[in-house]
Order: C-alpha cells, then sequence, then structure tokens
C-alpha cells in the first residue's frame, strides 16, 4: 500500500513537473562495453524507464564513452566513471549521479534530480 501511495505521489509529481516546464530535458547515461554496473542498470531500469513518468519528463540518451564525446554536448563536463547520469536541459547540464546505487535508491536520487530542472 505504501509502495502504491508513494508511485501515485510521484507521478503527481512528474505530471505537474511536465506541465510546467522541463522542455528540452535528456537523462544521459555514459556508458561503455563491459561495465557491469551499466549492464545490472539495464535489467533492473532500463526496460521500463521509458514508460515511466521519470522517462517522460527526461528521455534517456545513450552515450558510449568510448566514442568521440557529441558536438551538441559540448556544454556538459565528460565523465569516465561508468555509469554516470547526467540530467541534461536544453544542452545545459542540470545535475548528475555518478555510480548505479541500486534499483531502490535510484529513483528517489533522480527524483531529487529532476526536481532541479528550471521552470519555464
Amino acid at each position: 500500500m505504501a509502495t502504491m501511495m508513494r508511485n501515485w505521489i510521484y507521478g503527481l509529481v512528474f505530471l505537474l513537473c511536465s506541465s510546467f516546464g522541463a522542455g528540452a530535458a535528456e537523462l544521459l547515461i555514459l556508458e561503455q562495453p563491459g561495465c557491469h554496473w551499466c549492464e545490472r542498470w539495464d535489467e533492473e531500469i532500463g526496460q521500463a524507464y521509458p514508460k515511466t513518468n521519470e522517462g517522460q519528463v527526461a528521455p534517456l540518451r545513450r552515450v558510449d564513452i568510448t566514442d568521440p564525446w557529441p558536438d551538441n554536448l559540448a556544454d556538459v563536463r565528460p565523465e569516465r566513471m561508468t555509469p554516470t547520469f547526467i540530467l541534461v536541459e536544453n544542452g545545459k547540464e542540470v545535475d548528475r549521479l555518478r555510480g548505479y546505487p541500486g534499483e531502490h535508491f535510484f529513483w528517489p536520487m533522480l527524483q531529487q534530480m529532476l526536481a532541479k530542472l528550471p521552470s519555464n
């Protein structure tokens, strides 16, 4: 019951966020081949993420750090640690999370990041 209530509250918060701003937000996941924690994130979160309210507010964009850094991320500092999650709004970094803390900690930490999105 508590989980249902928490999910309902989070859904309401993200519905409001998506109504009042966060127009061009995206969540970068910096990854590299052979990254065990990247694979674990994919197993525990990756498949569901696009279907969540969080995924609607900040769609996922994968960036392989072994490839050249994308030109359209010139204002975002590269990272060597994977996975690293970087919340970007209109090409500017809003917040980042280094490492994957596990599914029970990831969602609340992501929600804290999303709360930092500027309102339009």
